[in-house]
């Protein structure tokens, strides 16, 4: 298969990836917050939750992640250089970052299933934004590569991440107003 199918496969899928790991942490903020509501609530929503859940992760983030590695394993098989390249390196380890944040959301999934909410929704919203961060960090490492300049790309990775988390507080003022 050519190299530019191989890629643009592998992008598409990592778009999907990205798109259910962003749902599914709203949906356990959801889930998490429907736990405050009255006894009849709380079971509807999250009997619908649970099926949400279930479905978004199994149907599409977990599949849109093993075709994501197969299509990145198989550019880097076409192109064996990339493994010489220092910013591969780098998405690599970003990469597996995301892979333990998406066995962490899959753990989080089998606790709300069995009715045990560890994180708060604060808690969620800030977990949610380590998916963004990685999310920044690896595009502009691959449209980047090389020319890069590391002082100013961890600053301005620092700057998002610090934004962020302003972001986070003040929607949580809001909220509570």
């Amino acid at each position: 298969m050519d190299f530019n199918v191989v890629k643009a496969l592998h992008i598409i899928f990592v778009v999907s990836w990205f798109a259910g790991l962003f749902y599914i942490v709203r949906l356990f903020i959801y889930h998490t917050e429907a736990q405050q509501r009255t006894d009849v609530e709380r079971k509807v929503l999250s009997d619908q939750f649970v099926i949400m859940e279930k479905k978004l992760w199994w149907i599409i983030t977990t599949p849109a992640m093993i075709l994501t590695l197969i299509f990145g394993t198989w550019m880097i098989v076409l192109n064996p250089v990339y493994l010489q390249m220092g910013w591969m390196h780098i998405k690599l380890t970003f990469v597996a970052i995301l892979l333990v944040y998406h066995f962490v959301c899959q753990k989080i999934i089998f606790s709300m299933q069995k009715g045990v909410f560890n994180w708060t929704s604060n808690g969620l919203r800030i977990w949610n934004e380590l998916a963004t961060l990685v999310l920044v960090a690896v595009v502009f490492l691959v449209v980047m590569k090389d020319s890069l300049n590391w002082i100013k790309g961890t600053i301005g990775f620092f700057a998002v991440a610090i934004g962020l988390m302003i972001g986070i507080k003040i929607y949580k003022r809001l909220r509570s107003k």
